[in-house]
């Protein structure tokens, strides 16, 4: 498995980790506990030490299973989890509302986006109880809001880090601008952001900035912050699984995204289709070349993906040992140049 680290804060974490969304539950159409607590013991066995995870993943759910999974094997984990995605706040910026089921305009469950210090501090309390360890390797904030100084909101980060209780701070889905201003205060060595080849905001809305790196990519690797791509196999769309005939049900997000229409699925299908010539000579799946090319794009570090079985935490794992080489990234590059711009990634 390869290592690379995360930023400056001297931990290492495989190139290739495991996210928990799924593993919640919620917006997925269930998930069975013991499938999970499995998929992370074959993971770690596997060589992947990094997982991910969120409060927002089930309502807690997720962290508590992950908990269970690594209570004996802390030693070999690199916990992310995060915070600010926070249900009935009273302050912030509100993202919508829920049921335990999942999102429901009348839902009982408001969800807000709030990065309070004093709400953060209780955040990571019960996170640090739901993993069942008393202290979390990397700490995110999950969205951005404007209610909160950014200054503040990493002012009581750092002092989170000084207690002992947070090994590194990362933020998600955020912008060199806001990161500049974390930065400001202290050590930021993270930004988790959606990326996948035929999801590039990180990227500009450009291929290639002109400084000869990606913009958000190259921000990062010039400050040496790590990236996390989350859905680099966007939601199973570009395992080579979902085929058009796929019926997904109503309990699942997937049912209702025009990414998954079957048009869509059908271009990916044959988009993926090209890439076989590659996937054969490193006797991989196309998911694990899709992987692959994930963590081989400059200034990219790390790819979270998520599993629903062993099995797929096993081969999640084994893309993380492929090394493609510029014959194989400019026929994939020029492949997805040419018909990505075809899908409808609404």
């Amino acid at each position: 498995m390869h290592m690379r680290p995360l930023g400056k804060s001297g931990i290492e974490a495989s190139t290739v980790a495991i996210g928990t969304w799924v593993m919640g539950g919620w917006m997925w159409g269930g998930a069975d506990e013991n499938d999970s607590i499995r998929a992370v013991h074959a993971a770690l066995d596997a060589g992947i030490n990094l997982l991910d995870t969120a409060p927002i993943y089930g309502f807690g759910h997720s962290e508590s299973v992950v908990g269970k999974a690594i209570k004996d094997r802390r030693d070999q984990v690199v916990i992310a989890t995060k915070c600010a995605m926070v249900i009935n706040a009273p302050g912030g910026r509100s993202v919508g509302r829920s049921t335990a089921a999942g999102p429901s305009e009348f839902g009982h469950l408001e969800i807000k986006i709030w990065n309070n210090p004093d709400s953060i501090r209780n955040e990571v309390e019960l996170s640090l109880k739901r993993l069942q360890t008393d202290y979390i390797d990397l700490y995110q904030t999950h969205w951005q809001e404007e209610e909160t100084p950014i200054e503040d909101t990493m002012g009581a980060l750092v002092k989170l880090k000084e207690e002992g209780k947070i090994r590194a701070i990362g933020v998600c889905n955020a912008t060199p601008e806001i990161m500049d201003r974390y930065r400001s205060v202290g050590q930021l060595d993270s930004d988790q952001e959606q990326y996948s080849m035929i999801h590039r905001k990180m990227e500009g809305g450009s291929f290639q900035g002109e400084d000869g790196l990606p913009d958000q990519l190259g921000y990062c690797k010039d400050n040496d912050i790590a990236v996390l791509a989350y859905s680099p196999l966007v939601l199973g769309l570009l395992t080579g699984k979902v085929g058009p005939e796929r019926e997904f049900p109503k309990s699942d997000l997937r049912s209702s995204q025009k990414r998954f229409s079957k048009a869509n699925r059908q271009k990916v299908a044959d988009l993926l289709k090209q890439f076989e010539p590659v996937a054969d000579k490193h006797s991989c799946s196309i998911a694990q070349l899709v992987i692959a090319w994930t963590v081989h794009q400059p200034g990219l570090t790390h790819a979270l993906v998520g599993a629903r079985t062993s099995e797929q935490a096993v081969e999640n794992a084994a893309a993380g040992r492929i090394s493609l080489d510029d014959e194989d990234l400019k026929l994939m590059n020029d492949l997805v140049r040419s018909d990505a711009t075809e899908l409808d990634m609404s």
